[in-house]
């Protein structure tokens, strides 16, 4: 089936977008740094069933750079804003690790607009300060830079020597060169999202979530540990662990999350 691109006009300039299929909308949010591209395998595993619409979030792919720093309540308000653009009234929230975030505080901001959520490698953690810790650590040194903060590119080498918790469990090289490209369309304004994410009150946003929610872990995601505190407090949600996934696993295991997905949207 195939994908088609769009631009959308939103308050952040404009928001480009993939989506296919038709049928139920489903919102998908990507990780840090990344883009829609990393989400063509699971739009296409989608498809048949439903109509997934990828966006990168502004500064990132091919979206318009806004100079401010974002909130995650921001992309998730630009968010609705190309629903709107595209005629969707109402769709599912879904999204991987800043993803997850994104369509959580999609769901708790704009509840008539929201049926389900699917979360996926949600980053949160009860220990105080971890997201701004994890981004110090990618910047000194996992996420290599020029002398003026413009990112280098990376091999899988180097990857998997020295940051293989943040890439799939088994990355080839597709995935790298999606990741790098994605690196040098973000340029400097990559860590607008990181930065975003890392001020997030992840815990109050999840007590927001009033609709049924699917949590999605992989069983080698360095915060599975937290999956009994994410249950304890979203009211309504199920949660599935994801084997051999880690983090990057909607473009690695894009047919398991699918089928879990359309399972759980019913």
């Amino acid at each position: 089936m195939p994908i088609e691109r769009g631009l959308a006009r939103t308050g952040a300039g404009y928001i480009h977008y993939r989506t296919a299929g038709s049928g139920q909308a489903v919102m998908l949010f990507h990780i840090n740094q990344q883009s829609s591209a990393l989400m063509i395998e699971l739009i296409t595993a989608l498809a048949p069933h439903c109509r997934p619409i990828a966006i990168d979030y502004p500064s990132h792919g091919d979206s318009d750079h806004v100079a401010q720093q974002p909130s995650i309540n921001d992309y998730a308000r630009w968010a609705t804003e190309v629903m709107d653009a595209l005629g969707v009234r109402r769709a599912v929230a879904m999204g991987e690790a800043m993803g997850a975030a994104v369509a959580t505080a999609m769901a708790g901001d704009f509840p008539q607009r929201v049926d389900k959520v699917v979360l996926m490698n949600c980053p949160f953690s009860t220990e105080p300060g971890r997201l701004g810790a994890h981004a110090r650590e990618l910047q000194e040194g996992l996420r290599p830079a020029d002398a003026t903060g413009f990112p280098l590119t990376r091999t899988l080498d180097f990857v998997l020597a020295k940051d293989a918790r943040a890439a799939p469990l088994h990355p080839d090289q597709s995935w790298m060169d999606r990741s790098n490209q994605a690196q040098i369309e973000a340029g400097r304004d990559r860590w607008q999202a990181m930065t975003a994410l890392a001020a997030f009150d992840m815990a109050a946003a999840l007590r927001r979530i009033a609709c049924p929610t699917l949590l999605l872990s992989g069983e080698h995601f360095y915060y599975d540990t937290y999956r009994p505190d994410v249950l304890a407090l979203v009211p309504d949600i199920r949660a599935e662990v994801v084997p051999g996934g880690r983090l990057g696993m909607s473009w690695e295991h894009a047919e398991t999350i699918a089928a879990r997905t359309v399972a759980f949207l019913g």
